[in-house]
């Protein structure tokens, strides 16, 4: 019996974007066509691989089964391409690093233009979204290699510390508590407090860093990214936690100021981070080249 790969590969993004909408928006299909698609799949083997009895799909078991033996096929067929671009060594090809907000913003680019530099050849491009987002891209294989904040969480990841980012406590030059020495969390006792958007990893460790100066349930403002975050708090909007990647630049500059702490802001690791099973491109060996190099001479920001 001959297998469509086109129709496999259209259920596994059907189990994996657990839906037909979400898994034809990301195959740029309608939606019609993918459900045709996987009935037709269905038909062939004449079996059922999709419980469609409940608002949200579900495999069966017979999918769930058929689901894994696919993610192997087309990662063996990564791998082969992999194995063939070994080769042509770094001449030519095409790279894509992921980044979780903050480090995809504020460390990737430098780092990819100093790949560019080496590598002129390669085509490089920057893929940037939270770290639940960013671990769907790799579980998925559309990135080979990530810089994010914290280590991984999904088993079939693995991660490698390559450097450290702290938090520090940021507000406007002519705030209320700039040069009054370090700030206490009975000080922070009713300021507003500029937080990054829940389920931001960043937000973990805003709240988790507040609750253990004992400043609980403040007033605040969400803020949906760094960038907004920055702004909000040279607007007036509250002091916040940010990491110190994110702020040098405006640090450097004198537009916010870093308010010492009476207790320890906390440090987060910075990972490398890849599927544990991927056989890694030449290009994306030589980009976890660089960032070990950079890790063990000038630092991640270089200098």
């Amino acid at each position: 019996m001959a297998l469509d790969l086109h129709r496999l590969w259209i259920f596994l993004h059907v189990i994996e974007q657990q839906g037909f909408s979400a898994a034809a928006q990301k195959l740029y299909m309608s939606q019609p066509s993918v459900s045709n698609q996987v009935r037709k799949l269905e038909e062939s083997l004449r079996i059922t691989l999709i419980d469609r009895s409940s608002a949200r799909i579900r495999p069966t078991a017979e999918g769930e089964l058929l689901a894994e033996y696919a993610s192997r096929v087309f990662l063996l067929a990564d791998e082969a391409v992999a194995a063939v671009q070994q080769l042509s060594g770094l001449q030519t090809g095409r790279l894509v690093v992921g980044g979780s907000t903050t480090m995809g913003t504020y460390l990737l680019p430098d780092l990819l233009a100093e790949y560019r530099r080496q590598h002129p050849g390669i085509d490089g491009h920057v893929f940037v979204g939270n770290n639940s987002t960013v671990t769907q891209q790799l579980m998925s294989g559309e990135v080979g290699v990530a810089l994010v904040a914290g280590a991984p969480t999904e088993p079939r990841l693995i991660g490698e510390a390559v450097s450290e980012d702290h938090m520090v406590l940021i507000a406007p030059p002519d705030h209320a508590l700039a040069g009054r020495g370090p700030v206490t969390g009975e000080m922070l006792t009713g300021e507003r407090i500029v937080l990054r958007e829940p389920g931001s990893q960043t937000r973990e460790v805003q709240e988790r860093t507040l609750a253990r100066w004992g400043v609980v349930a403040p007033p605040h403002t969400d803020a949906w990214g760094p960038e907004v975050l920055k702004r909000c708090v040279r607007a007036g909007l509250g002091v916040a936690l940010v990491s110190e990647y994110a702020v040098s630049d405006e640090l450097r500059a004198g537009t916010l100021v870093a308010l010492p702490t009476h207790q320890d802001t906390e440090t987060r690791d910075i990972s490398l981070v890849r599927r544990r099973d991927r056989i890694l491109s030449p290009a994306e060996e030589a980009f976890v080249d660089l960032v070990r190099r950079r890790r063990g001479s000038t630092g991640l920001l270089g200098g």
